[in-house]
């Protein structure tokens, strides 16, 4: 499956995660997340960029409770009110919406932190 982004073809899987995350970039996110039916707020994008560093750092996707970590730091919220926040942010899981729009492959397995 393809995604088609400002005349590029990007591989997708059959559940609409990038098959190479490298192929990210932010109009990727914003046509990634028009199929999830999200408005990226500038809070979402904090979160989106904070996991591509996390990944282009160690390789793999940031596990919700080191972005529940970012959210206390960065806002100043205590653990549960952060990850309230995030599931705000994103409504239908971390997995399903955030690696997604941020570029991440599907994990196979995930803490929900």
């Amino acid at each position: 499956m393809t995604l088609e982004v400002n005349g590029n073809s990007i591989s997708i899987d059959g559940e609409g995660y990038l098959t190479n995350p490298e192929d990210w970039n932010e109009e990727v996110a914003r046509q990634l997340a028009l199929g999830e039916e999200l408005e990226l707020t500038d809070l979402h994008w904090k979160v989106v960029k904070f996991m591509r560093d996390y990944y282009n750092e160690h390789q793999i996707a940031a596990d919700v409770r080191y972005v529940v970590k970012y959210l206390v730091e960065e806002l100043g919220l205590d653990k549960k009110e952060a990850k309230k926040r995030l599931f705000e942010l994103f409504p239908y899981g971390y997995v399903k919406q955030a690696c997604k729009v941020a570029g991440m492959r599907r994990p196979r397995t995930w803490s929900t932190g």
